[in-house]
């Protein structure tokens, strides 16, 4: 790992259903069970870009397992995020990357302890939100703290205990996703009545979102107008040159003003008019100007991969502003929020080299 800090290793057909810790041991032989397993639970392992604790995972062919020369980061939990504004309907936290905001189908049937390696914003946010609204859950039992594997008292004394703990802990409902290595802000219900009424105002299209991204070169103020399908044509997710017509076709509208440019990128802010999946990033990359950090959409449909030599720590992406009309009170809500520490070092640093 003399040239970079990492090392990539493809999983082959031949390892599919593998757990992780035995496809590593076949690509790093020279070490042994016990310095594979710490490898993984001392965060040097990514399976494709993600952190990954878990040694009993199940690879897959096509995935990349990435061996780092120190460990990475830790994984976010509750202490990560910050409320920025909650009452009896809802609640608007920032949401840190590396942490997806809901759990997948194929991972709701986890056992607790597998959870806990890798936890979900809509597991997190709960334990959080009781902090912050000064309750005492010190001894009230949450999936994402082991609660779950603790021996259960006879059934009488368990009414008792759980009348003693109070309340269960708050209840949220998410309305809308932001991907895994982007931050910022989301907004969750906290009643049935508040979650129907902001999927209203998303689907109308009322939600006000603006992103901070850095990307590839240099972009002049601009609308992107397009209408966006499941598959291209290789599997990936983008826009269709039959329009509406186009079978699963949706709309979708990003508004693109550049901010500051430095050296070969840009800093510039992203208007959503439509929310439709990855759709800012799919937008860049089709108008030539990859996102920095970009893993997926690298390159147009029947091109080659667009070399990524930013150095930024994770996708460059974030949620940076946020309003809309209280759909119960009334009251207009817009909060802002600045480009997170990982990023801004990040500018910082490249600023310095030009």
């Amino acid at each position: 790992m003399a040239d970079k800090p990492y090392r990539n290793y493809h999983v082959a057909d031949s390892q599919r259903g593998q757990t992780l810790s035995t496809s590593l041991r076949r690509f790093v032989p020279e070490k042994s069970w016990n310095q594979i397993k710490k490898l993984i639970t001392g965060r040097y392992v990514q399976v494709n870009g993600n952190l990954c604790l878990d040694e009993t995972r199940k690879v897959k062919a096509g995935d990349v397992i990435k061996v780092w020369e120190h460990p990475l980061a830790r994984p976010a939990d509750e202490r990560d995020l910050r409320i920025r504004h909650v009452d009896a309907h809802l609640v608007i936290v920032e949401k840190p990357a590396g942490v997806t905001t809901l759990r997948h189908a194929e991972e709701r049937n986890w056992p607790a302890r597998r959870k806990q390696l890798q936890p979900t914003l809509d597991e997190l946010l709960p334990r959080a939100l009781a902090k912050h609204l000064g309750w005492n859950i010190e001894d009230r039992e949450s999936p994402t703290h082991g609660g779950t594997n603790r021996r259960r008292p006879p059934a009488g004394r368990r009414h008792r205990q759980q009348h003693d703990r109070g309340p269960k802990l708050p209840v949220v409902r998410a309305v809308h996703r932001l991907d895994r290595d982007t931050s910022g802000l989301m907004v969750f219900a906290r009643t049935p009545q508040a979650e129907q009424a902001l999927i209203r105002l998303f689907s109308k299209h009322k939600i006000e979102r603006s992103y901070l991204a850095v990307i590839h070169g240099e972009v002049h103020t601009q609308t992107i107008d397009t209408f966006l399908v499941r598959d291209r044509g290789d599997g990936l997710r983008g826009s269709t040159p039959l329009g509406e017509t186009a079978e699963g076709a949706q709309r979708a509208i990003t508004h693109i003003e550049p901010l500051e440019a430095f050296g070969p990128y840009s800093l510039i802010r992203c208007r959503l008019e439509t929310g439709r999946t990855h759709q800012i990033r799919i937008h860049l990359s089709e108008l030539g100007y990859m996102l920095c950090g970009e893993k997926t959409y690298t390159h147009p449909l029947g091109g080659r991969p667009k070399a990524d030599q930013s150095g930024v720590p994770r996708q460059a992406l974030h949620a940076t502003e946020l309003g809309f009309v209280h759909p119960i009170s009334g009251d207009q809500i817009h909060l802002r929020s600045p480009l997170p520490r990982d990023l801004s070092d990040w500018l910082n640093r490249v600023r310095l080299t030009l």
